[in-house]
């Protein structure tokens, strides 16, 4: 077993590079069916796992050779209650694609990681509702015992980390922080934007940070954006002030489209992999803390190369 010495991005000074849009990925590049886009379903049988796996190697074969960390994100974003009942999946059923998703992550840093490359791994959590629409959150006390048990799973299985994916609202955000500081694992938020840079709720990123930083004492390891195009967040970024250097990573979709267009889309919208790295350069230009690169809807390993291209390597000085 490989026994590279766990560091968290926000413990380094180094690039950690991150998948790209897995869902997309799989359902428009492989043509494989996932109902509600839960990923994780492909963990009931060996075929399935497999084809899992061959989707995260690309891309641990690309930190390898660029000399990058990684997070490997677990194929988890819809492995909670109210979505595992839609799809037939009992209370122990769930915890155990839980575990397992864990497992199949540590057996690829096994397979991959370096002195060079450390890997982290990240057990995601996806919204209890849609990933687009706010709907009707949750207060934070229900969506700390709402999420605690996944959290609960990760941990007992080895996650380096807990990653909630795409949130909406700060409520539910906050809960999952609580959550995972009572239960002891590091925790980073990604919060999702409409074309205008702000929650679907209707709250800006800078209240949505600093409510939550207030809540849970600063308990966030730090935080993302993900699921939007850096055309709709990146001018909030660069006007922002101090709560702009909790952001540390960047996981953008590949269209410029708005979320309501992208889920009324029967084709992929790949969009420009060059222009989004140059996008993300420039990003690291002004918030040369960011440490984490990614992708999301209509991203994959063509788009983290060019990524990795313009922005791994170069200095970083904050």
């Amino acid at each position: 077993m490989n026994t590279i010495r766990k560091l968290l991005p926000h413990q380094s000074d180094a690039i950690f590079l991150t998948d790209g849009g897995i869902e997309t990925s799989l359902i428009f590049l492989q043509g494989i069916d996932l109902p509600y886009f839960a990923s994780f379903t492909l963990l009931r049988s060996a075929e399935g796992r497999e084809k899992l796996m061959d989707y995260y190697r690309p891309y641990a074969e690309m930190a390898t050779r660029d000399g990058t960390g990684f997070i490997l994100e677990s194929p988890t974003w819809r492995a909670n209650p109210d979505w595992a009942t839609l799809l037939g999946y009992s209370a122990d059923e769930l915890d155990e694609a839980n575990r397992a998703a864990i497992e199949a992550m540590r057996e690829l840093a096994d397979d991959y990681q370096t002195g060079d490359s450390p890997f982290a791994i990240s057990g995601c959590i996806g919204p209890r509702g849609d990933g687009y629409v706010a709907g009707e959150a949750m207060s934070s006390g229900e969506a700390c015992e709402y999420h605690a048990r996944q959290i609960e799973v990760f941990a007992e299985s080895g996650a380096d980390l807990v990653t909630a994916i795409t949130m909406t609202n700060v409520p539910e955000a906050a809960g999952i922080a609580v959550a995972a500081k009572a239960i002891g694992v590091p925790c980073v938020i990604s919060f999702t934007v409409e074309t205008d840079g702000w929650l679907p709720s209707g709250t800006s990123l800078e209240d949505a940070i600093d409510f939550i930083d207030k809540a849970t004492s600063g308990a966030v390891a730090y935080y993302m954006v993900n699921c939007a195009h850096p055309a709709h967040f990146s001018d909030v970024l660069e006007q922002g002030g101090d709560w702009v250097k909790r952001i540390a990573g960047i996981r953008a979709n590949a269209s410029q489209m708005s979320h309501e267009e992208l889920d009324a889309a029967e084709e992929l919208d790949i969009g420009d992999p060059v222009d989004l790295a140059r996008r993300y350069r420039k990003i690291l230009q002004y918030m040369p803390w960011v440490r984490v690169l990614g992708g999301c809807c209509g991203t994959d390993h063509r788009h983290l190369s060019e990524i990795s291209r313009a922005c791994c390597g170069q200095k970083i000085a904050v």
